[in-house]
């Protein structure tokens, strides 16, 4: 087998005696990376184990044949060996995880990385080379299901903020609805809200999903057509909760996006609370020194002051209860953790906020009790 450049008695190196060539040849062969070795003009030499494995070709169909075959194209072929005479990928003679495609025998595309070198004989006369190629589909997976996963967090929280506006002025609809059962069209409102609702919580059931999959969550497939395969989201609907009241309860709502401002005050007013809201953090300071309330509902990421500072002002100067949403599924800059270490004790973790819950939770801080469900 022809070797490859001398290395100078490279230190660490070990004697030739130490492996005999036929013992590296039967290593090399059994690699699971693809090895192939060609001769001066480009006839294939030496095909492993490993290629057999990748390429789907047979020894016996490749030994002998025109390097190309394997490539995708003949100039791909001549870019690797410019590639490997050039000191820009690993030193004269030499390649490292230099990126081309192969073709398997049934002409699909095999994305590679191959480490190699250019092969003399014992005078250091060019005889050939030999290529060590690293199958990357997996590697190149995993990095799209990254990019994937930033994808889905960005878009889910873009979706959020309009998707709770949604949900609470349909649940502000169908209580209005429910008020008008006696008139003819009230029953068949009712049932049309119920079903838009219904719909709304399954996209929020699949954005929820969509985060869970970004973090690692397991999930699996189903056929999509013609043998594609698709993630199997699964989406389930949570239960509606209990209806409560918020009778004179007084609350700032505080959130850059003034369509979840407006959403969330429409619907705690219809459950009897008295509503301010404010655009930013600092706008919310300047309500309180006017304004007494029971409690601050707040976004987490805002322009001027997140949630941890505005909490941190309101913990300064009062008792206030704080209570932070957020559209974010993991705690980027870290305030919801700064915020609980400095005592806050509820967090809304995703938008858009289940209305029930988020009632309950007021209900919980301004220690009022809940109301018996209506018959």
């Amino acid at each position: 087998m022809a070797t490859a450049p001398k290395n100078g008695g490279r230190r660490g190196a070990l004697p030739p005696a130490a492996f005999p060539p036929h013992y590296l040849e039967k290593l090399i062969e059994s690699s699971p990376d693809i090895v192939v070795a060609v001769d001066r003009a480009g006839k294939i030499v030496f095909y492993n184990d490993g290629a057999e494995k990748n390429l789907g070709y047979s020894s016996e169909e490749t030994l002998g044949h025109d390097v190309d075959l394997i490539y995708s194209t003949l100039e791909e072929a001549k870019r690797v060996m410019r590639a490997m005479r050039d000191d820009d990928f690993g030193g004269p003679g030499k390649l490292k995880d230099f990126e081309t495609l192969f073709i398997d025998r049934w002409g699909v595309e095999v994305p590679v990385a191959i480490s190699g070198s250019i092969l003399c004989d014992d005078n250091g006369f060019e005889i050939g080379s030999i290529g060590f190629a690293k199958d990357i589909r997996e590697l190149r997976r995993r990095d799209r299901l990254a990019t994937l996963g930033e994808v889905a967090v960005a878009v889910c929280h873009e979706i959020n903020n309009p998707l709770e506006v949604i949900l609470n002025q349909t649940a502000l609809l169908h209580t209005f609805a429910r008020s008008q059962a006696g008139q003819p069209q009230g029953a068949d409102a009712e049932e049309r809200l119920e079903s838009v609702r219904g719909e709304v919580e399954k996209i929020q059931a699949i954005i929820n999903r969509l985060v869970g999959l970004s973090r690692g969550e397991a999930y699996g497939t189903k056929e999509y057509h013609g043998g594609t395969r698709m993630a199997d989201l699964a989406p389930t609907v949570r239960p509606e909760g209990a209806a409560r009241t918020l009778e004179g309860i007084r609350a700032l709502v505080v959130d850059d996006d003034l369509g979840v401002c407006f959403s969330l005050r429409d619907l705690l007013v219809s459950e009897g609370g008295r509503v301010l809201t404010a655009g930013t953090g600092l706008e919310a300071l300047r309500v309180l020194e006017n304004a007494e309330v029971d409690v601050i509902i707040s976004d987490v990421v805002m322009p001027d002051l997140d949630g941890y500072d505005l909490y941190m002002e309101v913990k300064e100067h009062s008792d206030i209860p704080v209570v932070l949403m957020t559209g974010y599924y993991y705690d980027r800059d870290h305030v919801i953790k700064r915020s609980r270490v400095e005592g806050l004790g509820n967090v809304l973790f995703k938008k858009p906020v289940d209305p029930e819950r988020l009632k309950s939770v007021i209900r919980e801080v301004c220690h009022r009790a809940p109301a018996a469900p209506s018959a």
